[in-house]
């Protein structure tokens, strides 16, 4: 499932939720389902995308107008206005499937680089602008900011061949066996086009893809390669469906040729999930390297060929050794691009100054001091990542739109007057590592007068203490359910002063909190707390004190 974008930019990339709907622009880059799910419940205009993709997408989905949509080709560039300020994006062909393509951005938030799902290889590459592109060891003359990267198959050490080894280890698989008197390809998938116009074009002969049980790869072949297509079942050559079902109704083919006593059917499966699933259990790199170079027999007695449409993790570390972008971004949330060696080496502990485009793709807005020079450390690839990848509008780590001077903020100070600025968990208030309790004390007294507005709580520069006693203070006004966002207290607490110890944790989670107390932090453009832990604890407290609140 493709990821969302993040909260400053523009734009979305193959998602259609609630949350990617806000976006003023939207960009698809193939047809694949998993890329276009939810389209026709969170469609927004415009789509960009190219004609191939939406009269494909036309074909799932049939109610969308085809004026919500704007083409765009390979190779060509545009310039979208913007009300954050215009920026072009320009389209590249992505070696995955018919219509599939990726796209560089450019603007004010950076030069990002969104490959979809896609096969990196030099010719894929050598089709981006010279200048992003290193030569002989050396960076490229303008390095990308960010690419969000196709990690699909990153964290496996599998070589996998090129397609056109693998379509020929299919042809050869059909050679080797004449006496098969059918051949079931279950090449199916959008993008497996490719092997059935070799294999036609090889043996002379069409393919027959059954209309009725098979009809959205009818279709597609019809739009992409007609001429081999074939109305004849009786055809050597047929489509096979490919999963879920696929053993299943091998078995059937099987099973009925062998009780004909009949020659068995040749079933060949050119997919690269095979392979995937049987890398960690070949202990031998030599037997796995062997198995990749020819078509393997299972045991249910389909042919595997290992055809990918997504990168190695080699092809992967090596685009990104020529790339050479600043930070690495995976668009498969199920595999990190963290796990790559490029982004362990290269993407970690970078400086980041005020004018950094990381500040707006993550919505975070530094006004440059004219007395102070604003460079701050902290952020690196590691958080960019576990940020980026989140799929839901409701994470935890949720940005912070920040519009004051840098120097004023809690540890957005230089890396010499405060501790640095990492954007999450403990690590946001410059907190230590240990897990160890801290125990604060809140002191209410019959002279002490509440504060007419619930934002003169926070003072323009806290310590860390402070903030902690602040935390505990807010968190306890909303065990008493009073919206501290309205909080006008009038009259004084009870005459009887309480003292209380109360003892938390600084971890937590946010989703806990209210829009309010949200509310109450973000007007302060203070970094949103993380939640008692020990509420319970907290809730016993608040009882025994007997605290009232008087409007």
């Amino acid at each position: 499932m493709p990821i969302e974008m993040p909260k400053g930019l523009p734009f979305s990339v193959d998602s259609w939720t609630p949350s990617s709907k806000t976006k003023r622009h939207h960009f698809l880059t193939h047809a694949h389902k998993d890329h276009s799910q939810g389209i026709s419940s969170h469609i927004s205009y415009p789509i960009y995308c190219t004609l191939l993709t939406k009269t494909l997408i036309f074909q799932h989905y049939p109610q969308l107008d085809d004026s919500l949509f704007i083409s765009i080709g390979v190779g060509q560039s545009m310039v979208i206005d913007d009300p954050d300020g215009s920026f072009s994006v320009t389209a590249f062909d992505a070696n995955h499937c018919p219509g599939a393509i990726m796209f560089l951005f450019k603007g004010n938030f950076g030069n990002i680089l969104h490959t979809g799902d896609c096969r990196l290889t030099p010719e894929c590459l050598q089709s981006l602008p010279e200048k992003y592109l290193g030569k002989k060891g050396k960076e490229p003359s303008c390095r990308l900011d960010y690419v969000f990267l196709d990690c699909t198959f990153g964290r496996f050490s599998l070589k996998m061949p090129s397609k056109h080894s693998a379509i020929r280890q299919v042809i050869n698989c059909i050679w080797k066996r004449p006496d098969a008197p059918v051949v079931y390809l279950a090449c199916d998938l959008l993008g497996q086009e490719e092997i059935l116009v070799d294999v036609s074009q090889t043996f002379g002969s069409k393919i027959f893809v059954d209309k009725d049980k098979n009809p959205e790869c009818f279709y597609a072949l019809t739009l992409t390669v007609p001429e081999i297509l074939s109305q004849d079942s009786s055809s050597r050559f047929q489509v096979f469906e490919g999963f879920p079902r696929l053993y299943e109704r091998a078995k059937a083919k099987l099973t009925e040729a062998r009780a004909n006593f009949q020659p068995e059917p040749l079933i060949i499966r050119p997919s690269a999930q095979w392979y995937v699933c049987d890398d960690e259990s070949s202990d031998n790199e030599g037997q796995r390297k062997e198995r990749t170079n020819e078509a393997v027999r299972d045991q249910f007695g389909v042919w595997h060929v290992c055809y990918s449409m997504h990168s190695s993790r080699e092809e992967l570390e090596w685009a990104l050794q020529l790339l050479a972008p600043k930070r690495v971004v995976s668009t498969t949330p199920s595999c990190r691009a963290m796990e790559l060696d490029y982004v362990n080496k290269h993407c970690f502990g970078t400086q980041l100054a005020s004018d950094d485009p990381l500040w707006k793709l993550l919505d975070i807005c530094l006004e440059d001091s004219s007395n102070s020079d604003v460079s701050i450390e902290g952020v690196s690839c590691l958080p960019m990542v576990e940020v980026l990848t989140q799929t839901t509008a409701d994470s935890q780590l949720q940005p912070v739109n920040i519009s004051t001077n840098p120097t004023q903020l809690l540890s957005l100070s230089p890396p010499s007057k405060g501790p640095p600025v990492t954007l999450f968990g403990r690590a946001r208030l410059g907190l230590p590592d240990s897990t160890s309790l801290h125990e604060k004390k809140i002191v209410s007294t019959k002279d002490e007068s509440p504060p007419h507005n619930v934002s003169d709580i926070i003072e323009p520069d806290l310590s860390v203490q402070e903030e902690d006693v602040l935390e505990v203070k807010c968190q306890k006004m909303l065990v008493n359910k009073v919206d501290v966002a309205e909080v006008q207290c009038e009259k004084s607490v009870e005459k009887e002063t309480k003292i209380h110890r109360i003892t938390y944790s600084p971890t937590g989670s946010t989703k806990s909190f209210n829009e309010s107390f949200r509310k109450l932090y973000r007007s302060r453009n203070v970094p949103v707390p993380q939640p008692l832990p020990s509420l319970v604890e907290l809730m016993n407290a608040n009882k025994r004190a007997k605290r009232r609140f008087q409007f």
